[in-house]
């Protein structure tokens, strides 16, 4: 009876652990489904997040910017140094002028100038839109929701704009020449080319048989052509010969500009207007009766008296040779003798 009553206990705890143990199995199992289902919620939060722009773990600097156009820039665009990644759009937001405000997400590892400029640009050819910062050379660091100025880049649409402009006005030139040709290329054309090429050859006909003749011309005359050459070498070589004289000739003539620009020809020139003046003005005053010369040619009366005074001396002077002893007397003691 003790033996049966071991036996019950032993086979009763032995079934106690098997079904604890299938206890505990079975709750690993739906914590293990339930850790995984919240991992995995998770980590589709975090994803969902991430692709948004938003920082997952707050980590980060936020700076805004504002932009006219934001043509090809979603949110969670990068944002790129020389290439180098140091962070994402984090919010897109329309302003009421039509502006849109860019929320710049940056790692707070990476101090960026006050004077940054936030570029708008193309981060490749396939890579789409992207924001290119370029940094300033302050000094100070730009803090937490600073806003930045925003620069938005030509677009190789912008660039190719001038060259589709020229390629259009290219296609439309080339349509009217083609055109032009369609019109050329017609049957009544295609005729005036063979009358054309018709007339081109008679055209050479006649010509070959002018040079035909002119080979004859000359042949025959090829004596007379000989002597006209001669006689035309004969004048060229007097002309050679002339020329020397020709020479010599001007270099007279620079000689004698050459003497008479040394003779200081226009003073002379001046010289000899001056004197004639002179001599006008002399002549002037002789034919007025104003200076003594004019009056003894010009008044009648001055001339008589004149001539007067002249027979009056000419009197004196014969009486003065005929009784000197009147005008003239000598005293050998020094007395005088009275007249």
């Amino acid at each position: 009876m003790h033996h049966l009553r071991s036996e019950y206990h032993e086979n009763y705890g032995r079934m106690r652990r098997v079904e604890s143990h299938s206890w505990t199995m079975k709750i690993s199992n739906e914590t293990k489904i339930g850790a995984l289902t919240a991992i995995g919620i998770t980590i589709l939060i975090l994803g969902y997040s991430f692709l948004r722009g938003d920082e997952v773990f707050g980590g980060a600097n936020r700076f805004y910017t504002v932009y006219g156009n934001v043509d090809g820039l979603t949110v969670s665009k990068p944002i790129l140094v020389n290439g180098f990644q140091i962070g994402r759009v984090s919010k897109m937001k329309l302003q009421k002028n039509g502006s849109t405000m860019v929320e710049l997400s940056v790692d707070k590892q990476y101090n960026v100038p006050k004077n940054t400029i936030a570029k708008l640009g193309s981060a490749g050819l396939l890579a789409g839109k992207a924001i290119i910062f370029e940094y300033g050379n302050s000094n100070i660091v730009a803090e937490d929701k600073d806003t930045l100025t925003a620069v938005i880049e030509s677009s190789l649409v912008d660039n190719l704009q001038p060259i589709q402009t020229k390629a259009q006005s290219l296609i439309n030139k080339l349509d009217s020449s083609l055109a032009s040709i369609n019109k050329i290329l017609n049957p009544n054309f295609q005729k005036n080319v063979d009358r054309s090429f018709v007339s081109i050859a008679n055209s050479l006909e006649t010509l070959e048989g002018t040079t035909k003749k002119i080979d004859a011309l000359v042949s025959t005359q090829t004596t007379h052509i000989n002597a006209i050459l001669a006689n035309t070498e004969t004048v060229t070589s007097n002309l050679k010969a002339s020329s020397v004289h020709l020479s010599n000739i001007t270099g007279n003539f620079d000689k004698v500009s050459s003497d008479i620009a040394a003779a200081n020809l226009k003073q002379t020139l001046d010289n000899a207007n001056k004197a004639v003046a002179d001599l006008q003005a002399t002549i002037s005053k002789m034919n007025s009766t104003g200076g003594t010369l004019g009056a003894l040619l010009n008044d009648r009366q001055v001339y008589d008296n004149l001539k007067n005074v002249t027979a009056h001396l000419d009197s004196v002077f014969v009486d003065l040779k005929a009784h000197p002893g009147r005008y003239v007397s000598f005293s050998v003691f020094g007395g005088k003798k009275n007249k």
